[in-house]
């Protein structure tokens, strides 16, 4: 009878796992519902700036934070709280081969990465973030939200020489953590906190003579597996340089898909790399989607001169958002108008001082 038991459980818990991992294994292809247009970015506007605010944030690497920072004047983009902006963002033509219609790009450069002030010689990075959490809000992850850009690869002969990463392309998660902590001499209590994550697809450079390297060439990394590495997924030789479009997504099990495609065509499930559960977490939220740009901070070398372009978050299950963005500019729309009509009503007093 105890084995009959033990040999059923066992049996139970083979199900249970098969059942586990099949619900596992439907990703879905980033780009799939409805595209959120109010944090989506096209660059089509030749006025597009970015508004630094210098020094940068480094609270990641020196816990300073230095408020305010920058941000972009269309509203749709900020400098990271952890790494500051890059050094310099310019709206260009779009590069050949790009999305049809596609008139205009924005380019990405960095210079003085890392701490301001201080050169570490080493590789650094900086931060390029959608403002969608301030937008919309977090997004739970049983609407199925997914992040889809478009990312050009300069010509070989415009990279940085040096081998390493380059350029990442990343979202922000969420999950909650329980853990054990001190309380006084002998005791403990347990707490519950919210812990952000960053899963993303990561370009890296392999220059020629580099570790034996007989070319140069480049690959992708995703990160990251349950302990949170970046894992090698996609070469990418100097023939296949250009544009490329990178996607992730998350579903309702907490699971992060990863997808790329040399191209600008819409991802399919042809360009499927890895479904993970990043650092073993199962994600809750969906926070925003950003951009890493490196380069060696040595406060002379720039970095490789990427370009994106569309930018884009959709939502599978998208009828709340849609509500809400459409609350909010109305709501938006009536602030501007108020603001119009106070501006013409002081701009009339002045011009008619009799009518005090």
């Amino acid at each position: 009878m105890k084995f009959t038991f033990v040999r059923s459980l066992f049996t139970l818990s083979c199900v249970l796992l098969t059942c586990s991992s099949a619900l596992a294994a439907r990703p879905v292809v980033p780009g799939t519902g409805t595209r959120i247009d109010y944090v989506s970015d096209n660059f089509e506007d030749t006025e597009w700036s970015f508004v630094h605010k210098f020094p940068k944030s480094s609270r990641e690497q020196d816990q300073q934070l230095r408020s305010p920072t920058g941000y972009s004047t269309n509203g749709l983009w900020v400098e990271g709280p952890e790494r500051g902006q890059p050094d310099h963002m310019q709206v260009v033509p779009t590069p050949a081969g790009g999305l049809k219609g596609s008139n205009y790009s924005l380019l990405l450069r960095t210079l003085n990465s890392g701490i301001p002030g201080y050169n570490t010689y080493e590789t650094e990075q900086d931060d390029f973030v959608s403002n969608s959490l301030a937008r919309i809000g977090r997004v739970p992850v049983g609407e199925i939200p997914s992040a889809v850009a478009r990312v050009y690869l300069p010509p070989v002969d415009e990279w940085e020489n040096r081998t390493g990463p380059h350029f990442g392309f990343r979202v922000s998660t969420q999950t909650t953590t329980t853990s054990t902590k001190k309380a006084g001499f002998f005791g403990s209590r347990t707490v519950t906190e919210a812990e952000p994550y960053w899963p993303g697809l990561w370009i890296h450079f392999r220059s020629k003579g580099s570790k034996g390297a007989k070319e140069d060439s480049a690959f992708l990394t995703y990160r990251g597996d349950t302990r949170g590495n970046d894992v090698r997924c996609t070469e990418i030789p100097v023939e296949k340089f250009g544009w490329w479009t990178m996607g992730l997504s998350v579903t309702p099990d907490g699971m992060v898909h990863y997808y790329a495609k040399p191209g600008v065509e819409d991802l399919t499930q042809a360009d499927y790399i890895t479904s993970q559960f990043p650092y073993g977490f199962s994600a809750q939220q969906f926070r925003t989607f950003f951009f890493n740009v490196c380069n060696r901070s040595d406060g002379k070398t720039w970095s490789t001169p990427f370009v994106i372009d569309d930018p884009a978050l959709y939502v599978v299950n998208s009828s709340r958002i849609e509500n809400f963005v459409e609350r909010r500019i109305e709501r938006d729309t009536r602030n501007a108008e108020r603001r119009a009509k106070m501006k013409e009503q002081t701009a009339n007093r002045s011009r008619n001082p009799s009518s005090r």
